[in-house]
């Protein structure tokens, strides 16, 4: 950030440089001072005198999408700054505050768009991290952090004390479990799709879950019933706790008793509600998740320097002791190490609740994209075709390992199988050249309910036996566009309504059938099948150095889907899950289109 050198601090309340006169001049000057005072005073509400140009006659305007928690209090700094006259380089900073909801935002960006502002505070890095991935997207530079608030469970008063509240302390898996199994408590979340808070809340959920045995299976679970009380965004999700304290209202079962919400949040609740329907707020012992609220710079390039170093004025101005006491009187906390007690009271944390505990660990990229993808696999039941290659190039080594590419496969699907519940419908097709006759593809296990039994076992069971009995075949090439076409043909013609529906192509290699339908043809047909009021995204997973991301991705975006490669097929889990929620987006956004 070399051309953002820092600007020059406000020259407000500069002291008076001229030596002090004798007291009898003083008293003398004071007098006419005054006198003439009066009358300028009266000659500037009349409009007949000017002092000349100030700062704020051009200022440098700048716009700043926030967050709608953090929107309140910038706006309240962006009015003290003018009253301070505060300045970058001489001319003084008008500052419009905007409250837009930080997935929008990031939305906007991703598609290469812009929000109408220079600067964005959204309220987790989440979306900055999810904007910066994405190779289309409009450049986004943060320069640091505004504001921290921890994600914890608030409660009803009586919902709490039920608990235990606030001597009992809980893990996450813990609270969530003893809230879900409980039809008094109803514990709500927001949409981790386009909430934060829930992400966060969603992916310490997950790990700890990861711990226990059968711990991603448990996971989904509870999410499956976490779903079931979801709300779109935070704001909403405030307004399904009962209308007021009467037992009627509480008993509600429309309304939830207890919520993943944000210390702030529940803060500025607190600050208007009645005292029955204030919130006491659980500290999860094993860690709660932080909003850190990033500043960042929008298609900086475009920026002029006025607004750049503008922009950066406001940040350092920001930092400062007295914009930090203004962030608290709003909920947030400023200080990891000096926790406001005052705070914490407010927002309805008490002892030996861990509201002091240092933050959970920022969870890493692929935990947030492995929690985003069970959850949308969970809420929305899928219906999968796998297709997995088996040509014999699939029994060679992964490199630093003694596995072979199928032996690691075979590990990827098991482990993603977990991830599915009950109610989601999975069929698994294998292909290579000429593997049934003149076909180059097997269904091995039809469509059925993971939960459906038949003869002594489920579909689960009967796919994970087919999952560990894969194996490469002997002399078999890559048989893959005529098996991706009679794969999508078959995932279109049995489409779910209701259902996420999508096939997954797992390969190592790029077509090997010279027979084959052409590659132009192939991707005419899929265009042909694909259908947006009826959408199957083709998600293509390219494994090992032979396969070509360049084919997999025009593949896959005939139909709306995505492609992802991957170097080392034990990453095969992760990126199902990211490719599902890649592909569930698209296809949401088009339906929506």
């Amino acid at each position: 950030m070399g051309r953002h050198s820092l600007p020059d601090r406000s020259r407000a309340g500069a002291a008076d440089p001229r030596p002090r006169a004798r007291r009898r001049s003083v008293a003398i000057a004071t007098v006419l001072v005054l006198t003439v005072a009066a009358g300028t005073a009266a000659a500037v509400r009349g409009g007949l005198l000017s002092f000349g140009p100030s700062c704020q006659d051009d200022p440098v305007r700048l716009t700043l999408a926030a967050a709608p928690d953090l929107a309140p209090a910038l706006r309240a700094a962006a009015e003290r700054a003018r009253e301070e006259d505060v300045t970058s380089d001489g001319r003084c900073i008008a500052l419009t505050v905007s409250a837009q909801d930080s997935s929008d935002v990031a939305d906007t960006l991703r598609r290469g768009g812009k929000p109408d502002a220079q600067v964005w505070v959204p309220d987790s890095e989440v979306w900055v991290e999810r904007v910066a991935a994405d190779a289309r997207a409009t450049q986004v530079n943060q320069l640091g952090r505004v504001a921290a608030t921890p994600v914890g469970v608030a409660m009803l008063p009586a919902a709490a004390r039920s608990l235990g509240w606030p001597k009992k302390t809980y893990t996450w898996t813990e609270l969530a479990g003893a809230a879900l199994q409980s039809d008094s408590l109803r514990l709500g979340a927001a949409d981790p799709a386009r909430s934060a808070t829930g992400l966060l809340a969603l992916t310490r959920l997950g790990a700890a879950a990861a711990g226990t045995k059968n711990g991603q299976t448990q996971a989904a679970a509870m999410m499956k019933a976490l779903a079931q009380r979801v709300s779109a965004t935070d704001e909403q999700l405030l307004r399904t706790l009962p209308s007021d304290a009467s037992g009627t209202a509480q008993d509600d079962p429309e309304r939830n008793a207890a919520l993943i919400l944000s210390e702030q949040a529940a803060f500025a609740h607190n600050a208007t509600a009645d005292p029955g329907r204030r919130l006491d707020l659980f500290y999860p012992t094993d860690g709660s998740p932080s909003l850190d609220h990033p500043y960042a710079l929008v298609d900086e390039a475009e920026l002029t320097t006025d607004e750049s170093r503008a922009a950066v004025r406001f940040m350092t101005y920001l930092r400062q002791p007295a914009q930090h006491r203004l962030l608290e009187k709003y909920g947030f906390r400023t200080d990891d190490d000096a926790v406001s007690r005052t705070l914490v009271d407010r927002a309805g944390g008490s002892t030996p609740q861990p509201y002091a505990e240092p933050s959970a660990e920022p969870p890493t990229g692929t935990a947030l994209q492995q929690a985003l993808g069970t959850w949308t696999i969970t809420v929305q039941s899928a219906r999968i075709t796998t297709v997995v290659d088996a040509s014999a190039s699939m029994a060679e080594p992964v490199p630093g390992t003694a596995r072979t590419r199928m032996d690691v496969t075979r590990s990827a699907l098991l482990q993603a199988l977990d991830t599915f519940t009950a109610e989601d419908e999975i069929r698994l097709w294998e292909f290579a050249t000429r593997l049934d006759g003149d076909t180059d593809y097997r269904v091995l296990v039809p469509t059925e309910r993971l939960g459906d039994g038949k003869g002594d076992g489920t579909q689960r069971a009967r796919l994970s036996a087919a999952f560990g009995g894969l194996e490469p075949v002997p002399g078999g090439a890559t048989g893959l566009y005529d098996t991706t076409l009679a794969a999508y043909r078959a995932a279109t013609a049995s489409y779910a309504k209701g259902r996420f529906n999508a096939l997954v192509v797992l390969t190592d290699g790029v077509n090997e059938d010279p027979g084959s339908i052409s590659r132009s043809a192939l991707v005419a047909e899929l265009e042909k099948l694909s259908d947006p009021e009826r959408p199957v995204p083709l998600v293509v997973i390219a494994v090992g150095p032979e396969a070509s991301r360049d084919e997999a991705a025009r593949l896959a975006e005939a139909t709306g889907g995505i492609a992802e490669m991957v170097d080392d097929p034990a990453q095969i889990h992760a990126v199902i899950l990211k490719a599902i929620v890649a592909a569930g987006a698209a296809g949401a956004g088009r339906t929506a289109g």
